[in-house]
C-alpha cells in the first residue's frame, strides 16, 4: 500500500486552518461581548440623580421621584446614534403609548454627553420619552459596565429594569441584542399593573 504523504499532509493543513480559524472566531466572539452581570430581580433599585433631555431641553432625572408616579422602565443603552441604540430608541418611543397606558415612564441611560443625549432624544426617541446621562458610578451602582477585550470601555451594556413603586426591581433583562428590550419591559409593566 502506498501512501500520499503530500496528500496527507494537504489534508492535515487544512484541518488545522479549520480548527484555528473556528478558535480565532469564538475567542473574537467572547472577548468583544460584554460581561452581563446586571443587578437580580427582588433587588432595591439603586437612588439616581442626574441630567436627562426630554424633546431637546435639559432636566433634572431623580428615580425616587419619578416613581412615585407609578413604576419606572429604566433601560441602559451602549451610545446614542449607532445602530443598535437608534432601532431601541425608535421601538420605545413608538411603544410609548402603550407604556402610559400602564402607568409608567420609559428613562434610557447612557454615558453620553448632554449635548448628544438632547439631539438623540429629539431626533431618535422623536420627542416621545426622556433619555439621561449614566455616570460611572450609576453604572457600578446598577452593575452595567461594557467590558472589552477585558477593559472598562466607559459605556454601560444593554440592559433593561422595570422597578416597582417601592424601588424594587421587579423585571430585568440583559442583552446586546435590542429586539426583546421593549416587549418584555412593557410585559412586565403590564402585569405589574394587573397586580
Amino acid at each position: 500500500m502506498r501512501v500520499d504523504f503530500a496528500a496527507v499532509q494537504v489534508h492535515y493543513s487544512r484541518m488545522i486552518k479549520r480548527a484555528v480559524t473556528l478558535a480565532a472566531a469564538m475567542s473574537a466572539v467572547l472577548v468583544t461581548s460584554p460581561l452581563m452581570a446586571a443587578l437580580p430581580k427582588g433587588a432595591k433599585a439603586p437612588a439616581i440623580t442626574t441630567s436627562g433631555a426630554l424633546a431637546g431641553k435639559t432636566f433634572t432625572f431623580t428615580l425616587g421621584k419619578a416613581l412615585e408616579k407609578g413604576p419606572v422602565v429604566l433601560y441602559f443603552f451602549p451610545k446614542a446614534f449607532t445602530q443598535g441604540c437608534t432601532l431601541e430608541a425608535r421601538a420605545f418611543a413608538e411603544a410609548m403609548p402603550e407604556f402610559r397606558a400602564a402607568g409608567a415612564q420609559v428613562v434610557g441611560l447612557s454615558a453620553d454627553d448632554m449635548e448628544t443625549l438632547k439631539k438623540f432624544s429629539t431626533e431618535e426617541c422623536r420627542d416621545a420619552f426622556p433619555v439621561a446621562m449614566a455616570d460611572s458610578r450609576t453604572i457600578e451602582a446598577y452593575d452595567v459596565a461594557f467590558e472589552r477585550d477585558g477593559k472598562d470601555t466607559g459605556m454601560s451594556d444593554r440592559t433593561s429594569y422595570v422597578i416597582a413603586p417601592d424601588g424594587t426591581i421587579t423585571m430585568v433583562h440583559s442583552e446586546l441584542d435590542w429586539r426583546n428590550h421593549v416587549r418584555m419591559t412593557l410585559d412586565a409593566v403590564k402585569a405589574l399593573k394587573k397586580s
